[in-house]
């Protein structure tokens, strides 16, 4: 059993929120965090002290003016664990988080912390048996994607990446995260369990950035796509 497996084990339902604006956190990325604000900082030093998770979740339109309270969030979040850490000399902290699972938000209890925590329920990915769906489909998002990328170093990591052993739903999680859509979008693709549904509606999501980029195109305003990509 690795650390992630032992960390998700251990775990006891009761979650750390980190709500943020326009990040969307999947299982088996990578996010460096720099906590600066008193409670957040709070959130770094309780969770270091203990079982190292966090759960990123994104703030629903209009967080603007409760921010210092406790604006509205998504119902599901990615849990994190911190698998590198710096406290800088001011008390602020550089933290680097792997995303483990999906959660799904119950209630969020009130407590004396500063900083928001939630009861949360571990949700699991849906596999179905039928392995030629599933390969099919894992060529499908590579023959849509691949074709789009140019760079060398960035094709080539692709290409390692589709030729690896990750299960199609890890791929599509990881292509979601580092895949320039819009946060809504990839706010549904967390949302999704079914990893045949995720890797088709991670597809469309996909044409409809790219039918984006190509009418920006045609109006005079090219944009470079996809920038650059990091798999993590």
């Amino acid at each position: 059993m690795n650390e992630d497996q032992a960390a998700l084990q251990d775990f006891n339902g009761q979650a750390r929120l980190f709500p943020l604006p326009g990040l969307v956190f999947f299982p088996h990325a990578v996010q460096p965090l720099h906590i600066f604000e008193p409670r957040y900082r709070q959130m770094a030093v309780d969770a270091l002290a203990g079982d190292k998770l966090i759960a990123l979740v994104l703030l629903k339109p209009g967080w603007e003016e409760t921010y210092d309270d406790r604006p509205a969030v998504h119902s599901i979040a990615c849990l994190g664990r911190v698998i590198g850490d710096q406290r800088l000399p001011d008390g602020r902290y550089n933290l680097v988080l792997k995303g483990l699972a999906r959660v799904q938000i119950r209630r969020e209890p009130r407590t004396d912390k500063q900083f928001r925590t939630a009861d949360v329920e571990v949700l699991h990915d849906i596999v179905p048996d039928d392995v030629e769906e599933l390969m099919a489909l894992r060529t499908a998002v590579a023959d849509l994607i691949l074709p789009r990328v140019t760079e060398g170093a960035v094709r080539e990591q692709l290409r390692n990446l589709f030729k690896g052993e990750l299960p199609l739903g890890h791929l599509c999680d990881v292509l979601a995260f580092a895949l320039p859509l819009p946060p809504e979008a990839k706010q549904e693709l967390l949302g999704i369990l079914d990893v045949t549904e995720r890797a088709r509606e991670l597809m469309e999501a996909f044409r409809a950035v790219v039918d984006g980029a190509a009418k920006t195109a045609i109006t005079g305003a090219p944009k470079r796509f996809p920038p650059d990509f990091s798999a993590n």
